[in-house]
């Protein structure tokens, strides 16, 4: 339980929980691989394949799916620290797959990659810094191997941040940018949700939220993050609906974990181990992290903004955006989301994707087929 609280601290997620892989004593087995067999990519120029790519001395585990290798690469960088999204990605990745090429990458010390490398020896290596070249390191590679000269990147969450900071030391490689609950100011943004959650307790008259939150004054505090703090604080945002909206639990989401045709129980419980060591050592490097001073991108930039979300509050990205200058910028709002955009508005998410950010990927080894 403290690892799953744990864990909630940052990627506002728990840990799913492990299930059986032999079909005879687990019967989801047979409906991942109905849906594995469902989503397989059949198209004559199509990718499939996983990787282990080498990147800047450690081996990082890498999925790569799309309908036409001609189609734009996205390069998905998840959050957490420490939560691949990949064994969700089967619930709302597959209609992507017919306009992009889409790159899952389970990060230093995540999911799949948690059991390639020394644990030890990656301790240190867990930088903000770190992850951002990792990012770059496996775009190049990227590049490389599929014949493109850049990608588009998209950061959630977490990955909002060595997201955002690619694109900045190398917009040479970066298509556009888009921010899915970007975190702006880390710290004003935690103040933010904060106070919002505080304000729905209550107005709800919920005795033991209100007194559980009050606690946590001053929140969040000068100095590092404190992990007990920021678990409780996402406890009760949970609770109202600011991680995935109109849901006051994550079960819904980490059921889809069950059902996912990437995942079996040695990847599940990679993902709780990695995630949980990576908060532990990553999370009081983030309290300080902010991009108020970067005035302009030399990438186009979209930030997918949810209503609700109040995990990394949105009116603080929306103002910034209205700020800095770029080669083009929008904030879209998803009227129904709250943290989790690409599970709560799916249809609205892949629209977006094409309408607004396609445009940009079109050059010498980018010749997308034509939208409809």
């Amino acid at each position: 339980m403290k690892f799953r609280y744990l864990i909630a601290a940052v990627s506002c997620l728990y840990s799913p929980p492990a299930f059986a892989a032999d079909p005879a004593t687990d019967p989801i087995a047979k409906f991942r691989s109905t849906i594995g067999d469902f989503q397989r990519i059949t198209t004559p120029d199509g990718v499939e394949e996983n990787f282990t790519a080498d990147i800047n001395g450690t081996k990082q585990f890498v999925s790569v799916r799309g309908n036409h290798r001609g189609n734009p690469l996205i390069l998905f960088i998840h959050g957490g620290p420490g939560a691949p999204e990949l064994p969700i990605s089967w619930a709302f990745q597959r209609p992507w797959e017919e306009y992009f090429t889409v790159v899952q990458w389970e990060q230093r010390a995540s999911g799949k990659t948690w059991p390639l490398n020394d644990s030890a020896a990656i301790a240190p290596t867990l930088t903000i810094e770190q992850y951002r070249d990792d990012a770059i390191a496996l775009i190049e590679q990227l590049i490389k191997r599929y014949g493109k000269r850049k990608v588009i990147v998209i950061g959630h969450s977490w990955g909002s941040i060595p997201g955002l900071m690619t694109a900045i030391k190398r917009p040479d490689i970066v298509h556009a940018y888009v921010g899915i609950g970007q975190i702006i100011d880390f710290r004003e943004g935690e103040r933010i949700g904060y106070e919002q959650i505080l304000k729905r307790a209550r107005e709800d008259n919920n005795a033991q939220a209100v007194t559980e939150l009050e606690s946590l004054e001053p929140y969040p505090g000068n100095g590092a993050f404190d992990v007990d703090k920021i678990t409780v604080q996402r406890k009760w945002s949970i609770h109202y609906g600011y991680l995935t909206a109109g849901r006051d639990n994550p079960n819904a989401y980490f059921a889809m974990h069950h059902y996912s045709p990437a995942y079996d129980s040695d990847a599940i419980k990679a993902w709780g181990e990695g995630s949980a060591f990576t908060i532990e050592r990553l999370l009081p490097k983030l309290a300080d992290v902010s991009f108020k001073d970067v005035k302009s991108l030399k990438v186009p930039v979209y930030m997918f903004l949810g209503r609700h979300d109040y995990t990394t509050p949105s009116d603080i990205v929306d103002q910034w955006v209205r700020d800095v200058r770029a080669p083009d910028k929008l904030s879209i709002w998803f009227e129904d989301s709250a943290h989790t955009i690409p599970t709560d508005e799916p249809g609205k998410a892949l629209l977006t994707l094409v309408t607004h950010v396609r445009q940009n990927a079109r050059g010498p080894g980018e010749h997308p087929a034509p939208l409809p």
